[in-house]
């Protein structure tokens, strides 16, 4: 059923509209909204993000907000505080304060005389983290959200740990904020914007020194982890999600936790709204969102409520790529639920590989570059960024392969890893892979999970292995939904490194495997069980390019140290945005190196540019930061200039030690 938002309306865009908080702070928001909304009021929709409404979105905005605008909506686009054209200054992610400063606008919308008093909130990452958060605070006036590749657990399933372990995305994600956030307001806007720029300057947290400080799950990550409490939720909830994006759990999740009405979509995605997403196949992500909010906000009889709980993807097996540019398969759908139904098919792990029971006596002690095939943790550039050819690191694994497949396995789910594991280290490191073997050996990583073996009785009180002896551990790789063919083969690749995706225990450990078997939930499918309307979107942003876009990613062996680095270099081009004149550009370069037989030897370094440029007022700042590790303890090193023309006007540097605790 489509919805009956279908006369267009014609729409005004305000680009700086002030929302005072109750502390006096002032929140710059782009508004679009029908012209005619003071004698015909219209819902509001929230986004409210730290990543600037002027530049950094603007090109997705556009394509988005404007569409709403236009069916009978209010689109807001906030820049929360101390970040954009927004005032007041920023602490760290998700702090009671953004969320405080959420529940007010939501409060200020309702009141504003061409709202009717209904409002929705949506977002993508910090977006729909944040969507999930605010309406497990329950402001009255929000109605229904839309969430997009989002967590509902802060600990276990953002870019910070996994499975217990250190995702170097810590250091890396880290990095960005600190480039991100200290870029100036446009000074078009803000008369003032210097003296908030050096504001800001003095005051930018280094957020990877904050989260370092938290490696177990304490109040800390409690504090935003709406799955505390699965029932503070009640609004209406859109969870949406991707195969290529790192949170492929939290859609399955909400569908199966949530008292809420609830509704789930997850494609092969990565890190993007739908209706631009790639790979494709992308969908009619407006329309369906409209059907959403038609039915949440004004009440319309849109039959969202009769669709399916959990509509996915189900992916063709192809072979490895760095990038894919479509993804062959077909949409399933589950009425009730998404997957903790499903039938399980067991296989064993043996000394004769993956199947029936048999004796198992492995042992591993991976060198410290395993894991150069796993790809970013969560692809979001664009970049050659997606799991390569296994088969480097299953070189350099434990392996277990099945029988060639009699039917096609259509693998819809979170598989399962049941170990009986001992280390010769108290600390050590378990990285799983589920693989699909093609006939000439190639090999695709399906899914995969990692575990710190101190975690692996709880993420809050981690414990010491004893050395020699056997633990009975169990391991949830992620969600997916993947076809391994008729013919082709499954493999469990088990290795006790994998970086860098995770960092290295002080110490190499070689891990013992003496029984071990996987839940595979089955799920066949022969047709397509959905059809979603083909995507629109709104008129493109309108810019100039000044210096086009490009990613590169390299791994390089010094002959000479025996070091391996992963280099990624990004630069996101140069444009200026013909509407408004301002011109803003980035680039950004990852080194990560390792010595194979050498944990110790791991080290980071992050390096970003910002550019903006508005008439004869140029603006640069550059922000490096270098990690490292000794047994005890984590090393942390960063540093942020500022320049107004070629004149250095700000500068700091700071040196951080945290102590190691299990990891």
């Amino acid at each position: 059923m489509t919805s009956p938002s279908n006369t267009l309306r014609e729409i005004e865009d305000l680009p700086d509209v002030g929302i005072q908080m109750p502390d006096g702070c002032r929140l710059s928001a782009r508004v679009w909204c029908p012209v005619d909304a003071h004698d015909a009021p219209v819902p509001a929709i929230l986004e409210f993000l730290p990543y600037r409404k002027r530049d950094s979105t603007a090109t997705r905005d556009a394509l988005t907000h404007p569409w709403f605008a236009k069916r009978g909506y209010a689109c807001i686009r906030v820049d929360m505080r101390g970040n954009g054209d927004s005032e007041g200054l920023i602490e760290d992610e998700y702090t009671q304060q953004e969320l405080d400063d959420a529940v007010s606008t939501i409060q200020w919308l309702a009141e504003q005389p061409w709202c009717t008093g209904h409002v929705g909130m949506m977002g993508i990452s910090w977006g729909g983290f944040n969507s999930l958060q605010v309406a497990a605070m329950q402001p009255e006036a929000l109605k229904a959200i839309i969430t997009l590749c989002s967590t509902a657990d802060r600990y276990a399933d953002d870019i910070h740990y996994k499975g217990g372990c250190l995702l170097n995305e810590n250091l890396g994600w880290g990095a960005t904020m600190w480039s991100y956030s200290s870029r100036a307001p446009d000074p078009a806007l803000r008369s003032n914007w210097r003296e908030l720029w050096l504001e800001r300057l003095e005051n930018e947290p280094f957020l990877p020194s904050v989260w370092l400080r938290h490696q177990t799950r304490d109040s800390y990550w409690q504090h935003g982890s709406v799955c505390e409490d699965f029932s503070d939720i009640r609004a209406a909830t859109l969870a949406v999600g991707g195969w290529g994006d790192a949170y492929k759990n939290t859609v399955p999740l909400l569908v199966e936790q949530l008292a809420a009405p609830v509704k789930g979509i997850v494609g092969p995605w990565v890190h993007k709204y739908p209706h631009f997403a790639v790979p494709e196949p992308r969908i009619g992500f407006l329309q369906e969102a409209l059907r959403w909010w038609d039915h949440w906000l004004k009440g319309a009889d849109t039959g969202v409520d009769q669709d399916p709980d959990y509509r996915t993807y189900l992916m063709d097996g192809v072979r490895p790529q760095r990038w894919y540019t479509e993804r062959p398969g077909r949409w399933i759908t589950e009425d009730k639920g998404a997957t903790t139904h499903l039938p399980i098919q067991t296989l064993d792990l043996a000394d004769n590989g993956l199947g029936t029971a048999g004796t198992l006596d492995a042992r591993i002690r991976s060198p410290q570059t395993c894991g150069m095939e796993s790809g970013e943790y969560c692809a979001i550039w664009l970049g050659p960024d997606m799991p390569g050819d296994q088969r480097a690191d299953d070189a350099l694994s434990a392996c277990f392969d099945s029988a060639p497949l009699a039917d096609d396995m259509d693998v819809v789910g979170a598989p399962r890893l049941r170990l009986r594991i001992s280390a010769d280290r108290p600390h050590a490191q378990l990285a799983v892979r589920l693989n699909h073997i093609h006939p000439d050996g190639a090999s695709t990583r399906i899914t995969y999970g990692v575990l710190n073996l101190s975690h692996r009785d709880s993420h809050a009180t981690p414990s010491p292995l004893t050395p020699g002896e056997t633990y009975e551990v169990k391991l949830d790789l992620d969600h997916i939904a993947y076809r391994v063919p008729k013919g082709h083969r499954l493999r469990v690749a088990i290795s006790s490194a994998y970086w860098p995706l995770i960092w290295p225990t002080p110490e190499a450990a070689e891990l013992h495997l003496t029984q071990g078997t996987i839940d595979i939930p089955i799920r066949p499918s022969t047709v397509d069980e959905w059809v979603f309307q083909p995507p629109e979107s709104e008129t493109p942003r309108d810019v100039t390019t000044l210096r086009p876009d490009k990613n590169a990613r390299r791994v390089e062996v010094d002959m000479n140290t025996g070091e391996t680095h992963l280099i990624i270099e990004d630069d996101f081009g140069l444009i200026t945005d013909n509407h408004h004149g301002l011109t803003h550009g980035s680039t950004a370069t990852e080194r990560w190196s390792i010595h194979p037989d050498d944990p110790l030897s791991a080290r980071g370094h992050c390096l970003w540019t910002q550019e903006m440029q508005r008439d004869d007022i140029l603006l640069r700042t550059e922000t490096s930061c270098t990690m490292w590790s000794d047994a005890e303890n984590f090393y942390l090193r960063a540093e942020l200039k500022a320049y107004e023309g070629q004149d250095l006007i700000f500068s700091k540097e700071l040196e951080d030690e945290i102590p190691r605790n299990h990891m």
